[in-house]
């Protein structure tokens, strides 16, 4: 069978190591969270003692990452001072997005300057994730394929998306290639906000401003060079308040 209409593996290769450098994206308003992003960005709340964030950064630096580029807007003070204060053990460098808020894909293109790696991870900070048999980071970039890639997102089982209340994301062929699902139907994954990137995928005509990482992957599965990988641990959105409780639960249970 040829390289490129292999399946992707479910195990890492003992090889392959994780990209040194990941964006958190941390910037977000956490409407969905609220009341308790009165008081605090989204990273900042805790789930099993400790952060959203901190969470995250706990999982790169298992997986080898030695540099974390996180992007902040609101109460960007309250989150700079734990970067500092509380996170050892990964380098730290902020994206300010203070004046103006970027969204995902403006955010991505805003720090790709403080982003020294080729290709990189981004994480978004309201989910969180264990392992399943492997690490999950060096599964992705067991799959990452330079070739043919521009992107890889890891997905979900949509039975498997604790917290999570949509109809999945996308469908995916066995060689890995994904496509999204029509409107008003159900598809059988959902991206997890995990992923890794080639800076490939921001060259060409790009939005100015504020802009979603959706329209950089519709331009990437259009060519064939987006992708998936299915993650083999459990994956919780924590995306409002009554999602900590389940998630605590659950996370009690183990």
């Amino acid at each position: 069978m040829s390289r490129y209409n292999a399946p992707l593996a479910l195990r890492p290769d003992p090889a392959a190591s994780a990209p040194t450098v990941a964006m958190v994206m941390a910037a977000g308003l956490g409407k969905r969270m609220r009341p308790l992003t009165a008081t605090r960005p989204k990273p900042l709340i805790e789930v099993a003692g400790r952060t959203l964030l901190d969470h995250s950064l706990d999982r790169l630096r298992a997986a080898g990452v030695k540099r974390a580029v996180v992007n902040v807007h609101y109460l960007a003070d309250a989150l700079e001072a734990h970067l500092k204060n509380r996170v050892k053990g990964i380098e730290i460098a902020v994206s300010d997005e203070r004046d103006r808020l970027l969204e995902t894909g403006g955010g991505l293109v805003k720090a790709l300057p403080l982003i020294d790696a080729n290709p990189f991870l981004v994480v978004n900070s309201d989910n969180l994730w264990i392992d399943g048999p492997v690490d999950t980071l060096r599964l992705l970039a067991s799959n990452w394929d330079e070739e043919r890639m521009d992107a890889l997102l890891l997905l979900v089982p949509l039975a498997r998306a604790n917290c999570h209340a949509g109809q999945g994301d996308f469908h995916m062929a066995a060689t890995g290639v994904i496509r999204r699902k029509k409107p008003g139907t159900v598809a059988p994954y959902v991206y997890t906000g995990i992923q890794m990137v080639s800076k490939r995928l921001f060259e060409g005509e790009v939005p100015e401003g504020p802009f979603s990482t959706n329209i950089l992957w519709d331009r990437a599965m259009k060519s064939g060079r987006c992708f998936g990988a299915v993650h083999q641990g459990l994956w919780f959105d924590v995306g409002a308040p009554a999602s900590i409780r389940k998630t605590e639960a659950i996370l009690g249970e183990l």
